[in-house]
C-alpha cells in the first residue's frame, strides 16, 4: 500500500494551472490540491474566465502534457463551513460542483468551522452534510465533500464524535494541526480516526511565534513535526493522498513551494 504525493497550491497561489501541473511533474508528484491560482481563491471564477465552461476546460486538459494526463486533481479546495454558513454561502460552494464533476475530481474541501465541537456546533455540522447528501443525490453527482480539520475539529475525539454523528462522511486530517494546536501524537490521532481519512495535511514548524501563529512553519524536516513515525504508518496503511500544505498565499514570506519541495525529496520526509 502506497499513498499518493501532492501539494496544496496554496504554495504558488500565483501561479495558473498549467505551472502547478509542470511543478507537480518536476517533482514526480502524483497530484495536486487546488485551491488557489492565479492569485485569487475563487476558482469557479477563476475557471470561468479562462477555459469558458466546464467541459471546454476538461477537454483543454486531456489535450495537455502526459504530466498533465498523469497527475490527477484530488480535491478543489472550497472556503465553505458546515459550521455557520449561511444560504449565500452554500450557492458560492455548489458553484464548484460543475467544475468538480467535469473534471472528474473526487472531493471537494470543505472547513469544519466552529470552535468547540460542543453539542450544537455538532448538531450544525451534520445539518449541513444532510443538507448537500440530499443535493448529491438529487443531482446524482460523483464528487463529494470531505471536512478538513481547521477549526472545532482539531481534537482526535471532536473528529471522532463528528464521524459518529455523521457515519461515512470523509476527513480531510490537518495533522499538524492536531499536533501543535491538539498537543496530540499524531499516531494517536491516526490510530483514533483512520478509517474516515482520504487525505492527509503535512508541514513543519518550530516553536517560536510568527505574526499570525505562536509557531513559526520551516522548510519541511527542518522543524519539530514527528514526520518521520507518521510517514512509515501512512506508508504501510493508507492508499490516500498526503499533500504538503505549503501556506504562502497566507504567509508570503515563506521561501517558495519549489524550495519546499526540493528540502522534502532530500531529506526524505515523505
Amino acid at each position: 500500500m502506497s499513498y499518493l504525493r501532492a501539494f496544496s497550491t496554496l504554495g504558488c497561489p500565483q501561479a495558473n494551472l498549467e505551472e502547478c501541473f509542470a511543478l507537480a511533474e518536476r517533482f514526480g508528484l502524483d497530484a495536486l490540491e487546488i485551491r488557489a491560482l492565479a492569485g485569487t481563491v475563487d476558482l469557479p471564477a477563476y475557471f470561468a474566465a479562462t477555459y469558458g465552461s466546464p467541459e471546454a476546460m476538461a477537454e483543454k486538459l486531456d489535450e495537455g502534457s502526459a504530466g498533465m494526463r498523469r497527475i490527477r486533481i484530488a480535491a478543489l479546495g472550497t472556503s465553505f463551513r458546515l459550521i455557520g454558513a449561511t444560504a449565500k454561502e452554500r450557492e458560492a460552494f455548489l458553484d464548484f460542483v460543475p467544475w468538480a464533476e467535469a473534471l472528474g475530481v473526487r472531493w471537494l474541501r470543505v472547513f469544519d468551522g466552529g470552535k468547540s465541537a460542543d453539542e450544537g456546533e455538532l448538531a450544525e455540522a451534520v445539518a449541513t452534510v444532510r443538507w448537500w447528501r440530499a443535493e448529491r443525490s438529487r443531482r446524482r453527482l460523483t464528487t463529494d465533500l470531505m471536512v478538513e480539520t481547521h477549526d472545532a475539529l482539531f481534537k482526535g475525539s471532536a473528529i471522532a464524535r463528528f464521524v459518529e454523528a455523521a457515519p461515512g462522511t470523509a476527513i480531510l486530517w490537518d495533522s499538524h494541526h492536531t499536533w501543535k494546536k491538539g498537543r496530540e501524537d499524531p499516531l494517536t490521532t491516526w490510530a483514533r480516526v483512520a478509517g474516515a481519512i482520504v487525505h492527509v495535511h503535512v508541514k513543519d514548524s518550530v516553536s517560536i511565534p510568527s505574526a499570525r501563529h505562536p509557531f513559526s512553519y520551516t522548510l519541511p524536516g527542518g522543524g519539530e513535526f514527528p514526520a518521520g513515525p507518521l510517514m512509515a504508518a501512512l506508508r504501510g496503511e493508507f492508499a490516500g493522498v498526503v499533500s504538503l500544505e505549503w501556506e504562502r498565499l497566507w504567509h508570503p514570506t515563506l521561501p517558495p513551494l519549489e524550495d519546499a519541495l526540493r528540502a522534502a525529496a532530500e531529506r526524505g520526509w515523505w
